[in-house]
Parts: structure tokens; C-alpha cells; sequence
């Protein structure tokens, strides 16, 4: 992995939205949530991008593990939290989600994708980040 910086994150935003365009463009809208998850993993296989699927995400509380089961549908190369969506629209829970991923596993970026839309860059991912965000490097 790359050294973590604003810059490193930006570019590696700008493959994962090209894989989910490239999954819309070859699938289309309207299908289950579970296609798209399958098809973006063999894109960003195909683009050698290292992920976690499915990944469980701890939640503590003053040191004792909670039983909540939280999971992510993609941790990319250690640093962003996708969560994919075939939905008519985002919602503020869908952002909620994400922040409280983003927020548990210290990743400083996340992006949510809608497959449910026309046009992937211009109304089906959103990218959100936080506090860890902010304090990175830029180069």
C-alpha cells in the first residue's frame, strides 16, 4: 500500500467509481444489490485493487467487544469503505451508515454507490470523508 496522503486517496476514489461505472455500463440498472457486490469484486480484481468483502467491523465500548454485526460491503487497500447500493435514491441513513463504518475502522474516505441510477459519475456515488481525512498529508 501506498503511503496514505489526500492524493493517494483521490486517485484511488478515481479507480473504484471507473470500476462501478464499468459494472453499470456492462450490467445496467435495476438488478439486486447482491449482482452489482459480485461484479464490482471481479472488477477491481481485474484491476488488481487489493479489498476485504464482507468485512466484520468491531465495535468496542471501554474496552469489552459489543456483539453488533456490522459489515462492510468493501474495505479497499486498507483505507476507503464502499457500500454499494441498488436503491431509486441515497438516503441520509445510507450516509449515517457509511460515517459509523468509516468512524469504526478509522478510514479516512468512503463512497457510497447507487447502481439504481442512469449515470454513475453524476448521480450514483457520493464520497464522504471525516476527521482522518482532514489530518492526512496532501503528497
Amino acid at each position: 500500500m501506498a503511503l496514505l496522503t489526500k492524493t493517494y486517496l483521490d486517485e484511488l476514489t478515481y479507480e473504484i467509481v471507473g470500476a462501478a461505472i464499468e459494472v453499470h455500463k456492462v450490467m445496467g440498472r435495476g438488478l439486486l444489490e447482491s449482482v452489482y457486490h459480485q461484479c464490482i469484486k471481479e472488477e477491481l480484481q481485474h484491476r488488481k485493487i487489493n479489498f476485504l468483502t464482507e468485512m466484520h467491523i468491531p465495535v468496542s465500548y471501554k474496552g469489552k467487544v459489543l456483539n453488533i454485526d456490522f459489515r462492510c460491503d468493501l474495505f479497499i487497500e486498507n483505507s476507503i469503505v464502499v457500500e454499494l447500493k441498488s436503491e431509486q435514491a441515497f438516503t441520509p441513513a445510507f450516509e449515517a451508515q457509511l460515517l459509523t463504518y468509516m468512524k469504526l475502522l478509522q478510514s479516512p474516505k468512503g463512497i457510497l454507490i447507487n447502481f439504481n441510477c442512469s449515470n454513475i459519475f453524476r448521480e450514483g456515488q457520493k464520497t464522504l470523508v471525516n476527521e482522518y481525512f482532514s489530518s492526512l498529508p496532501h503528497n
